[in-house]
């Protein structure tokens, strides 16, 4: 039976068909993601597949007896709850042991003074069989990076909520995960932890991602969602690519096919004065049927975009020195560069390491503490940012544009019009003339960029601009930006549009540091990779070190504060192990009974094997610490 089975599935709102009569279904270890546009139906269709919203009509039914966990796009949290408890929300068993042995550990480190006593907790884990699912929860809130179990959740940036909602639906151990843009608001190393944990990960996905990288490596199949029906196609994103340029060349020599025949059964109509015979009537049906076809619109996403760009003059915008602090947290320290036309640099850094910060600096709207800013007289900012504009709900999406401009001139000196650049970024006349709060949420995000745009900038900051578009728009903008001639900036967590678009990049180190890389986002990668499984260098067979490096190294090597409680506790781990053994062992030898001393047997193999991870684990702890 499949883990899930969705038969017969309709949904609109007012005069708009999302989808009607779809019917597919996920098999186990199954890995699927929904494609198509904005406002398809891509996330309505998992809310309520997920139970989160009404269908019109259809069926959705899971295997009995799955676990099933979900994180929305926009994942909704008691705002007073601390982290650990929004983790652990779940009403399972298992789970809320581990919480309560979590939290004790977490306030036995906290205040030591106290002298908490968890052996209570101890037993219960033991009792359970918890401790292989309390160390598969440590390893995802570590490579998730939470640590601050008692911060609130409305203290949190989006990127910490995202990854508490993350951790929350990976802790209850799921057969099957919905996730609906799991990559938006993480950094690039977390994304790339994710994909080994979902690629190694026996569990059941359905998912809604525009990340192409992320599709690639994590999908087997996929489901694209256009016009209200969905096509499915085997394989990971780049094969259904290629199965779907096939479907599109298909589909151009039907509807060519029907046109030329069209032409013909016109002539025949207009010479017949009225269909009075049933062979007469079937072969108006026909035509009718065939005008249908022959109207079918083939969509392509190959349009390329060139605006004419303003002039650059010899000065674009000169960074010296600059320099920005938030309390005691250092995000610039002392950084210079001056831009150049033509330069396309990628912004990469964890969250909150002050990427965003630095682009508000470029463009102007946050003041550096200290250093020099200078901008050219021809410089022409566009800064896409990820704040959402409040549009007038009741204007038009026609209006919205034109606002801005009715007429933009093209690099060959043509002029195009608001409507046929709105059209171009997949705005179709009937769209046109909607209102603006009838709009989906990427539809806004993308009528905004739109403006920017239309704004002819000659310098263009872009931060996140992947976040909530679909891949259709992602192609039109990347063909823009392609022939984009100048000064590009780009924070994205998309590795795919880094890679397409920049050729060099600023990496936030943290404290303020900013290194300048030669190269895209992989090379960069790659080079990382290489660095960290490279063995240490020697200075001629040597094990010379410089006291400045040994310093180095020894920081580089502390215990993060999740392994600090992991060290302190693993020695009281194994004495409770050991203590368990021996009492086991004692009653080996005073059975007799075949079957009882073989699960005994079982149960002491099961410690020891636990013993020998935790002691190795003590051990290698014990000397990063020492």
């Amino acid at each position: 039976m499949n883990y899930l089975s969705v038969e017969n599935l309709s949904k609109s709102y007012n005069e708009k068909v999302l989808f009607e009569d779809i019917t597919f279904g996920l098999e186990e270890n199954q890995k699927t993601a929904i494609v198509g546009v904005n406002g398809a139906g891509k996330s309505t269709l998992l809310r309520i597949i997920a139970g989160l919203e009404a269908k019109d009509q259809g069926v959705v039914s899971f295997k009995k007896d799955i676990q099933v966990a979900i994180l929305p796009q926009n994942p909704v949290f008691d705002e007073e709850e601390n982290v650990l408890e929004a983790v652990f929300s779940e009403d399972i068993e298992v789970l809320r042991i581990v919480r309560d042995y979590e939290m004790a550990i977490h306030q036995a480190t906290i205040h030591p003074e106290k002298g908490t006593d968890i052996s209570p907790l101890l037993e219960k884990m033991d009792q359970h069989n918890a401790w292989d699912y309390e160390n598969q929860v440590k390893q995802i809130l570590g490579w998730l990076g939470i640590e601050n179990f008692d911060q609130k959740i409305k203290e949190l940036s989006g990127g910490q909520r995202k990854r508490v909602a993350m951790a929350r639906a990976l802790v209850v151990d799921p057969d099957l995960l919905i996730l609906d843009e799991p990559t938006n608001h993480l950094d690039l190393e977390t994304i790339e932890r994710l994909e080994e944990y979902l690629i190694n990960s026996r569990m059941t996905l359905l998912m809604v991602t525009h990340d192409r990288y992320f599709l690639d490596k994590v999908t087997n199949d996929i489901i694209e969602l256009d016009n209200g029906k969905i096509f499915r196609s085997k394989g990971n994103y780049t094969r259904f690519l290629e199965n779907k340029e096939e479907r599109q060349k298909q589909l151009s020599a039907s509807v060519e096919k029907a046109k030329n025949l069209l032409r013909k059964e016109t002539e025949w109509i207009r010479r017949q004065p009225k269909a009075r015979g049933t062979k007469a009537k079937y072969r108006v049906d026909a035509y009718e049927e065939l005008k249908e076809k022959a109207s079918t619109k083939v969509t392509s996403d190959d349009m390329v975009i060139r605006l004419a760009n303003e002039r650059q003059g010899k000065k674009i915008l000169e960074l010296e020195n600059i320099s920005k602090s938030y309390g005691d947290k250092t995000l610039l320290d002392k950084f210079s560069y001056t831009f150049k036309k033509g330069d396309r640099i990628g912004i990469v850094g964890k969250n909150g390491i002050g990427k965003s910060t630095f682009l508000d600096i470029l463009s102007g709207r946050l003041k550096a503490d200290s250093g020099k800013t200078e901008q050219g007289v021809t410089i022409n900012m566009g800064y896409f940012t990820q704040e959402e504009t409040q549009f007038d709900p009741n204007k038009k999406v026609l209006d919205i544009i034109q606002e801005v401009a009715e007429v933009i001139t093209l690099d060959d000196g043509s002029e195009i019009t608001a409507s046929q650049l709105l059209n171009q970024f997949l705005f179709p006349p009937k769209v046109q003339y909607n209102l603006v709060g009838k709009l989906s949420g990427g539809e806004k995000k993308r009528l905004q960029l739109l403006r920017v745009l239309m704004k002819n900038p000659n310098f263009l900051i872009l931060d996140e601009p992947t976040n909530d578009f679909d891949l259709a728009t992602l192609s039109v903008l990347e063909n823009y930006l392609e022939s984009f001639d100048g000064c590009l900036i780009i924070v994205s967590h998309d590795r795919y549009f880094m890679d397409r678009l920049v050729d060099h990049l600023f990496i936030f180190e943290g404290q303020g540091k900013v290194s300048d890389f030669p190269g895209n986002y992989s090379i960069y990668r790659d080079k990382k990779v290489k660095e960290e499984k490279s063995p240490a260098s020697t200075n001629s067979g040597k094990a010379t070190q410089t006291k400045a490096a040994k310093t180095k190294d020894k920081n580089e090597n502390k215990l993060s504060y999740s392994e600090k409680r992991e060290y302190e506790q693993l020695m009281s781990e194994i004495e409770k192990l050991e203590s368990r053994k021996a009492v086991l062992t004692e009653e080996m030898n005073r059975k007799t009974d075949f079957s009882e001393l073989e699960e005994l047997g079982k149960q002491v193999a099961d410690i020891s094997r636990q013993l020998d991870e935790k002691e190795m684990r003590w051990l290698e702890l014990s000397e990063r610490e020492n």
